[in-house]
């Protein structure tokens, strides 16, 4: 059985666009998520630090500054996720350890509550 070390949940292509009004940004961001993760080796089994999941949530509540990306388990939510902006939040923040501050729009502790970024 494989760890999982991440789950990447973006909020891209909602049935109600109140995040991300341009459906094809959305489409983009998903698009290159899941390329990324496939050619860094993020979902290998035999990836040390366990694997990294991915999945498209339609509505992650927060409805502005879409696409939406949600890092699990560290509770970070990127905001403005383009296809660009895809690729240095997996190698700085999944494969580093260090969230990209600028881009953070808000903050789970899970089992507890949001924190808005300041």
């Amino acid at each position: 059985m494989s760890r999982v070390s991440h789950h990447l949940l973006l909020c891209a292509t909602p049935s109600k666009a109140l995040c991300c009004p341009d459906p094809e940004l959305g489409v983009a961001s998903w698009a290159r998520l899941k390329l990324l993760v496939r050619d860094l080796g993020l979902e290998d089994p035999a990836r040390e630090e366990g694997i990294v999941l991915r999945g498209k949530a339609d509505c992650l509540r927060i409805c502005a500054a879409g696409p939406i990306l949600l890092i699990w388990p560290d509770g970070v939510v990127y905001g403005g996720v383009s296809a660009e902006r895809i690729e240095p939040i997996l190698r700085q923040h999944v494969i580093g350890g260090v969230p990209i501050e600028d881009w953070v729009v808000a903050r789970y502790q899970f089992g507890g509550h949001r924190q808005r970024s300041g």
